[in-house]
């Protein structure tokens, strides 16, 4: 199973993060399958970068986010994109006015 989620990167106390698709059980920093984008959080106001297509790919095709990859996503706007309609559930009074 593929997840979305952030690799850290950078100098000791100086995180940046990639975001990147990679399998379930590889490490944190370990093998991944593609990089989607990059994240700084040391910025003010934190800098994220990420290929929206690529992502928008990835999440069709079935790769669970983590948490904060969601919340990222949210943030800057993605995450709605990829959000599918929820179609109303009839009721039983719907049913009954038919």
């Amino acid at each position: 199973m593929v997840t979305l989620r952030l690799r850290r990167m950078g100098k000791k106390k100086q995180p940046t993060y990639r975001l990147v698709a990679a399998e379930k059980t590889a490490p944190r920093d370990g093998r991944f399958i593609e990089t989607l984008g990059n994240y700084n959080p040391r910025t003010e106001p934190p800098v994220i970068n990420f290929d929206e297509e690529k992502v928008l790919d990835w999440l069709r095709k079935g790769a669970k986010p983590t948490n904060v990859v969601i919340r990222l996503l949210k943030k800057i706007d993605i995450w709605k994109n990829f959000e599918k309609p929820v179609e109303e559930i009839p009721t039983k009074e719907d049913k009954s006015e038919e």
